[in-house]
């Protein structure tokens, strides 16, 4: 990302921040920071994370009303790991320390951390001793509650004017505050769904204790991203990459809401499509939007650059170089264009790279993340880069996008590409395709898809022995995946009826030729992701 992008950015956040109570995040490089920001969002709250690296500058910039500490991977003993900076703790607002937060507070308040020898993993009960504001009216004095617990550490002494009002088995200040300063801190994880009630607790933090105004949504996300949209366009053209997937469809709407002609979608079939997807999302694209549209046949292009590459993040990145060369080429048939726009999402950047600049680790490339080359000599528009998807529904919604974008389960910018494990051949997408097919077929049949998040298929990279008929079967092995999830940073299986899972096996089995075993994907993420590659 070019220095003037970054600019733009935090122009954009300032804007915002000017407008709307403000809750600051400093981020200590835990994967889960992205939910603090969702619970502070779900109360109509604004929220910016931002390293700890760079959070004295935000504190003064942003002047929130309350920061939260996130957790972080690090070991608050060891040398050189993270420190909020001292103006968090001067600004005078309500501190919010989660975890590795709460140690690190505790440490620069002058209290003691004991370090590796107090893991305290999953599920856990805090014992409540005595009231505090931040479980009021949520937690009973003398009640035990569920928590998850994720730490290798623990306080052992707390700073002058702190006391423990709850305690678990492993960490003896489960939560500790000090309410005259307004500092409270927890050695469990509020944001994430295993503990019942961190929504609550967060709630009582953000609208009671820092007295935030609820006037944040998605309404009032359109029009600042408007203003946005137009400040850094100016008069300059757009190129939209559009796949047709909610992501890219409001993006694409938003976009065209704030600057109209200037706007160019382009549609890449690079020929890892779902059956029949080109036709349906040119088809309904144009019906519905009267958005200049390119549809641009790439299939040749694509799947001669992934002949026998195996690697899933090689896919991925020759995936993405291969867009970025489309979408320059389609540029220069419009006359130039100086902004290419993408639908890239809060989790797609969480799992790339930290998304302020943070400490946390990569988990896996995404093929719209990370800036474009410099000979494009194109800046990007990502209006929708600090949004779960949850919420770009609800924005889509709010600019009046048809249900059956708005609904859509998510589908990858890579494709089949990395559903398909191992080397990509034609023959497999055509199995895949119609194995696919069929399962969300079912799925609609028996009136389930809305209750998913995400369903697809995968053809797996092995063959099995079959028998059908008389006959001896080597052939491959179709796996099936289904998730329920809020924002897709984690997700669980969707239990269904196995008589269900038996019909679509059967159809498979008989209806794909080159399938003769069908298997059920049950695997939570974390620990695997949603995707198979």
């Amino acid at each position: 990302m070019t220095d003037s992008d970054t600019d733009t950015e935090t122009l954009a956040a300032t804007d915002a921040a000017a407008q709307h109570d403000t809750i600051l995040i400093i981020d200590f490089g835990s994967q889960v920071t992205q939910l603090i920001a969702r619970r502070v969002r779900e109360e109509g709250v604004y929220s910016e994370i931002v390293p700890y690296q760079s959070a004295a500058e935000a504190v003064r910039r942003l002047n929130p009303v309350g920061i939260i500490f996130s957790g972080g991977p690090a070991s608050v003993t060891d040398e050189g790991s993270p420190r909020a900076p001292q103006e968090a703790f001067d600004a005078g607002v309500p501190i919010f320390a989660i975890c590795y937060g709460q140690q690190t507070a505790a440490l620069q308040l002058g209290g003691e951390v004991e370090g590796g020898h107090a893991a305290e993993f999953g599920r856990a009960e805090v014992t409540v001793n005595k009231p505090s504001a931040l479980y009021d009216g949520v937690w009973e004095v003398g009640g035990r509650y569920p928590v998850w617990m994720s730490h290798g550490d623990r306080v052992t002494r707390l700073p002058d004017g702190f006391e423990v009002v709850a305690t678990s088995e492993n960490a003896p200040c489960a939560v500790a505050v000090d309410e005259e300063r307004r500092i409270y801190t927890t050695m469990f994880h509020p944001e994430v769904v295993h503990t019942p009630h961190g929504a609550a607790l967060i709630r009582n933090f953000v609208r009671r204790i820092s007295g935030a105004r609820g006037d944040w949504g998605m309404k009032a996300y359109r029009e600042e991203a408007i203003r946005r949209i137009r400040e850094q366009v100016g008069n300059e053209k757009v190129i939209c990459g559009l796949s047709g997937g909610v992501d890219s469809s409001v993006a694409a709407v938003l976009i065209h809401e704030a600057i109209g002609d200037q706007l160019t979608c382009v549609f890449v079939d690079h020929g890892l499509l779902r059956l029949g997807e080109a036709e349906k999302v040119v088809t309904l694209f144009r019906d519905a939007y009267n958005i200049p549209l390119v549809h641009v046949d790439a299939e040749e292009l694509f799947l001669g650059a992934l002949e026998g590459v195996t690697d899933p993040e090689v896919k991925r990145k020759t995936i993405g170089k291969l867009f970025i060369d489309v979408f320059e080429a389609e540029a220069k048939k419009i006359g130039g264009a100086a902004f290419l726009a993408q639908g890239t999402l809060y989790p797609d950047v969480i799992e790339s790279v930290s998304f302020t600049g943070g400490p946390s680790v990569t988990i896996k490339s995404h093929h719209n993340v990370g800036g474009l080359p410099e000979r494009m000599n194109m800046k990007l528009v990502e209006p929708l880069r600090e949004l779960f998807k949850d919420e770009v529904r609800a924005l889509g919604r709010e600019l009046g996008l048809p249900e059956v974008f708005v609904g859509r389960h998510p589908f990858p910018g890579p494709g089949l590409a990395i559903r398909c494990p191992g080397e990509i051949t034609r023959e497999k997408l055509d199995i895949l395709r119609l194995a696919d097919e069929i399962y969300l077929e079912e799925i609609r049949r028996h009136g389930l898809y809305d209750e998913i998040w995400q369903a697809f298929a995968v053809i797996l990279p092995v063959k099995t022995v079959g028998v059908m008929g008389d006959y001896r079967t080597y052939d491959y092995v179709v796996g099936l995946r289904a998730v329920t999830s809020v924002d897709g940073m984690t997700a669980d299986f969707y239990p269904f009826d196995m008589a269900f899972l038996g019909r679509v096996a059967t159809r498979i089995v008989n209806e794909v030729k080159g399938v003769n075993r069908v298997v059920y994907d049950v695997t939570s993420k974390p620990p695997g992701t949603i995707e198979w590659e």
